[in-house]
C-alpha cells in the first residue's frame, strides 16, 4: 500500500506536467520486476513477492500516465536508449537460461540498467522527480522482509535491491532539491 500511495503522487505530478518520467526507465522498471515476480512464484515464494510485483505494476502505471500529458515526459537521449537496450539484453539472457535464480539476477541487472537514466536526470534536474514516491517505495520494499520465510535468494534478492535503489534515488532527489532550492524534499516543486 505504501508503494501505491507514493506512485499515486508520482502519477498525479506526471499528469500535471511537473514530474517528467523517463519512459525507458519506467517501461523497463515495469518489465523486470514482473519477470522477477514470475520467477519467484515459480520457486514457491508467495506473499513475500507482493512488494516486487507492486514495484513493477506501479511503474507500468507511471509509464502509461506519461502519455496523457505531453509535458509529463522527459526527452530521451542516446544513453537512455543504450541503457534500455542493455536492459532488454539482460532479459533475453534470462529467457535463454530458464533458471529462476538466474532470472532474478538478470531482472536486477535489467532494472538497475533501466534506473541509470532516471538517476542521471534526478541528479541534474531534481525538480522533475517526486521524491515521495521513492521514499514510500523504499518503505514498501523493506516490508517484504517481514514475509520472508526461508531466506532463499529468490525471496530476498530483489527486495534488497529495491531497498537500495529507492533509497539511492530518494537521496539523490533530496540532495539535488536542497542544492538547487527546488522545493520540498519529499514532493515535487511543481505539484
Amino acid at each position: 500500500m505504501l508503494s501505491l500511495t507514493g506512485w499515486s503522487a508520482y502519477i498525479r505530478d506526471t499528469l500535471r506536467g511537473g514530474t517528467k518520467p523517463n519512459r525507458v526507465t519506467y517501461f523497463m522498471w515495469s518489465v523486470a520486476p514482473l519477470i522477477a515476480t514470475a520467477a519467484a512464484l515459480a520457486k514457491g515464494v508467495r506473499w513475500a513477492v507482493l512488494p516486487v510485483f507492486m514495484s513493477g505494476f506501479c511503474p507500468l502505471l507511471v509509464f502509461l500516465s506519461s502519455f496523457v500529458n505531453r509535458q509529463g515526459q522527459w526527452a530521451l537521449k542516446r544513453r537512455d536508449y543504450a541503457c534500455g537496450a542493455f536492459s532488454v539484453m539482460a532479459l533475453i539472457l534470462w529467457l535463454l537460461t530458464r533458471q529462476p535464480d538466474i532470472a532474478i539476477v538478470f531482472a536486477i541487472a535489467s532494472d538497475a540498467l533501466a534506473a541509470l537514466p532516471t538517476l542521471a536526470k534526478a541528479r541534474s534536474h531534481p525538480g522533475t522527480e517526486t521524491g515521495l514516491a521513492y521514499l514510500l517505495a523504499f518503505g514498501s520494499a523493506a516490508t517484504s522482509f517481514a514475509a520472508v520465510r526461508n531466506w532463499t535468494f529468490a525471496e530476498w534478492a530483489f527486495p534488497l535491491y529495491l531497498v537500495a535503489l529507492n533509497a539511492t534515488i530518494f537521496l539523490v532527489v533530496v540532495r539535488g532539491k536542497s542544492r538547487t532550492g527546488g522545493g520540498s524534499t519529499a514532493g515535487n516543486a511543481a505539484a
